[in-house]
């Protein structure tokens, strides 16, 4: 199995606390104003608020976090790294194109359906049928995953046409998608501790 670098530990394992910690910073700054079980990250990132400085720093962050995961993740099959690169890339440019103070952007929201599906679908692209692989890596785990995204995805877009609790909808989906790579870059260099140990 090819070496995963250590460092690849610490860019997933930021990817999830930059995350959560950018959207609880910047719904600080909200304040009262923002209610977090029904609003968008995306409205924290938005011109003129408060935190926009926090959230867009956060994401930016979380972009370059998965494009070097994707990077370091060498025994994963190199259609799923390219997929978890461009959904880091994704997040890069969701920073740079925020939603307007008052509603929606077309180029915002195609940027992030762009970002959701790779981040999706990376499992499944990235899986090794080896029986060697991590366990990260199986096919059982990603399909699972993948379709626990898919799951989440579309409980996003129901709460959003309902105008329900999008909020923890994104927060539940987007929490998943960034953690995953942490605990594929776990199994792998677990899995390659335990080969040394047995030669």
């Amino acid at each position: 199995m090819r070496l995963v670098p250590r460092w690849a530990l610490f860019s997933s394992g930021c990817a999830p606390l930059l995350l959560v910690g950018g959207w609880a910073i910047a719904a600080r700054f909200e304040g009262s104003a923002y209610d977090p079980a029904t609003q968008t990250i995306s409205v924290l990132a938005a011109y003129g608020s408060p935190g926009f400085w926090v959230m867009t720093g956060a994401l930016l962050a979380l972009g370059a976090c998965h494009i070097l995961t994707a990077w370091g993740l060498r025994p994963a099959a190199l259609a799923g790294r390219v997929a978890l690169a461009g959904g880091g890339v994704a997040a890069l440019v969701v920073a740079l194109l925020p939603v307007p103070s008052s509603g929606g952007s077309l180029r915002h929201g195609s940027v992030v359906v762009v970002g959701f599906t790779l981040l999706a679908v990376w499992p499944v692209l990235a899986a090794d049928r080896g029986a060697a692989a991590p366990w990260g890596l199986r096919p059982a785990p990603s399909i699972i995953v993948t379709a626990l995204i898919g799951l989440g995805a579309a409980w996003f877009v129901f709460e959003m046409q309902r105008h329900g609790s999008a909020g923890v909808a994104e927060r539940v989906l987007t929490s998943l998608q960034s953690l995953w790579p942490f605990v594929v870059v776990v199994s792998c260099i677990r899995r390659l501790e335990k080969d040394e140990r047995v030669t």
